[in-house]
């Protein structure tokens, strides 16, 4: 047994203000050894329906102020940083990440609710000087934001906290009901911030049915939300496939969609090489790989090729693989059978086409069922699966370029467009790649994993549409109306 996993947690779901069962249960299992770690129920039809519903009859009952707003999301926020070291310890246990990546994950997600909370304030309208046309000398117009009515959040596996906060947060400052959908097979600490949205909301005045939680079958979940009229809004962050399925058959529904990458890190000649290495790493292994902007294709200056391999070398090699509750540990399971036989697919077609194996490659027999080691590929060519397919592991494949234009050309070929990152100290090369790269965020020295939580987050092309970033999804769950002063009869 892995050494502090969490009691077994059986929990409900949040419906109409109630907690409730289902007919059937799905057990939740810890990556790193199977333990049965807790157990949440499979919501059926019915039961989407009536979360739906009560979101959409709190939304319209709702009469909270912008500042009640602010202090439901600033109490949760509270409660959620007293219960930190309880809900790390949960989001280990359910996903396998070290104990100290999911400490980390507690505070985004604390922070990511203050921001919300902050957001609440600040959802402005604007005067339009009607005077700027002929004739309207005398009107007077205004814009006003409204909520859209209720929000549907379906989260991943891989930040199961702060996902679903990303969605839930910036919703409920806007002023909308929830319904949120995490993943099945890492429910349990959204779980517990929809306990920490009940109490908070209890507090506060917040009708009953304006935060709700159903936990069950994607397609079951996600066909109802489809269907209902009363949804306005869908969030999703998860596969592409899922995402196009949503897109295709949403209707008139806003949705915001986060999806998948493969994402590119450029190492130019004129870099500390060391430093650049060190961030490569730490962003292509952080949480198994598994992070939708992790680095997933190094494209390298063939002048420093090896260089930066003997350096990305000692980078890995330094990383602890291990328990995900010893606090040494950096690199521990991955989620399930399914995601870890993926990498080892991806790697091992990557080897048989030649790619060299600089360091790691080992995995599951002594390491753990589903531990991958990071590992460092060379010789790596872009039709080879680990550089064009996303990979979600732990890999750090380098490809070798001859020039910068290679590179910018290399950085796009492909599918997707979600981030990217390069080393240089040139600021007309920078330029050439923010402005060239097809991606929704270009970082300069540093990789494509940067993410603040308050920043504008999502990709181009299949990696998304949509952004991110609690300004920019509380403008996305609001409406725009405008308010206009005309002649009076008696004027």
């Amino acid at each position: 047994m892995s050494l502090e996993a969490v009691r077994r947690l059986d929990k409900q779901m949040l419906i109409d203000g109630s907690w409730r069962d289902g007919d059937e249960r799905a057990d939740v299992v810890h990556p790193y050894d199977g333990e049965v770690v807790g157990s949440v129920p499979m919501a059926n039809a019915e039961q989407v329906t009536a979360a739906i519903e009560a979101a959409d009859r709190a939304y319209r009952a709702s009469t909270l102020s912008a500042y009640e707003r602010y202090e439901l999301l600033s109490r949760t926020a509270d409660r959620l940083a007293a219960r930190t070291d309880e809900i790390a310890q949960i989001i280990t246990s359910e996903q396998g990440k070290p104990i100290t990546e999911s400490r980390t994950e507690v505070d985004r997600a604390v922070q990511t609710l203050r921001l919300s909370a902050e957001e609440a304030k600040r959802l402005f309208g604007e005067y339009v000087p009607m005077d700027a046309q002929k004739g309207f000398a005398r009107d007077h117009c205004f814009t006003q934001r409204e909520p859209l009515g209720v929000v549907a959040a379906i989260t991943p596996f891989n930040f199961p906290l702060n996902l679903m906060v990303h969605k839930v947060g910036p919703a409920l400052a806007a002023g909308n009901g929830v319904v949120g959908k995490p993943a099945t097979n890492t429910p349990l600490s959204s779980i517990a911030l929809f306990e920490c949205l009940d109490e908070a909301a209890d507090e506060v005045g917040a009708p009953d049915g304006l935060v709700n939680v159903v936990t069950g079958s994607g397609s079951t979940v996600g066909d109802a939300v489809l269907r209902h009229e009363a949804v306005e809004a869908i969030s999703f962050t998860g596969s592409t496939a899922v995402g196009k399925y949503l897109a295709d058959n949403s209707g008139m529904k806003e949705v915001t969609l986060e999806l998948g990458g493969n994402d590119p890190t450029i190492v130019w000649s004129d870099t500390d090489i060391e430093g650049a290495a060190t961030q490569v790493v730490g962003g292509a292994c952080s949480n198994a790989g598994q992070v939708c902007n992790s680095v997933e294709r190094v494209l390298v200056h063939e002048e420093i090729h090896d260089e930066l391999v003997d350096a990305l070398v000692e980078a890995a090699e330094a990383l602890t693989v291990g328990d995900p509750f010893d606090e040494a540990t950096d690199i521990a399971a991955m989620v399930d059978d399914e995601q870890f036989g993926t990498v080892v697919e991806l790697f091992e077609e990557t080897v048989g086409r030649g790619a060299t194996v600089e360091c790691g490659g080992n995995y599951g027999g002594d390491l753990g069922d589903r531990v991958f080691e990071p590992t460092v590929l060379s010789g790596v060519t872009p039709d080879m699966p680990a550089a064009c397919e996303e990979t979600f592991g732990p890999l750090v494949p380098v490809i070798s370029v001859s020039d910068f234009d290679e590179a910018i050309r290399e950085a796009n070929n492909t599918e997707y467009g979600l981030e990217a990152g390069i080393f240089t100290q040139d600021i007309d090369r920078a330029r050439r790649a923010a402005d060239e790269i097809e991606a929704g965020g270009v970082n300069v020295n540093t990789v494509s994993g940067f993410r603040a939580d308050h920043m504008p987050y999502g990709g181009f092309k299949d990696s998304g549409v949509g952004k991110e970033g609690i300004k920019y999804a509380c403008e996305h769950f609001s409406r725009t109306k405008l308010v206009g002063f005309h002649q009076g009869f008696n004027g």
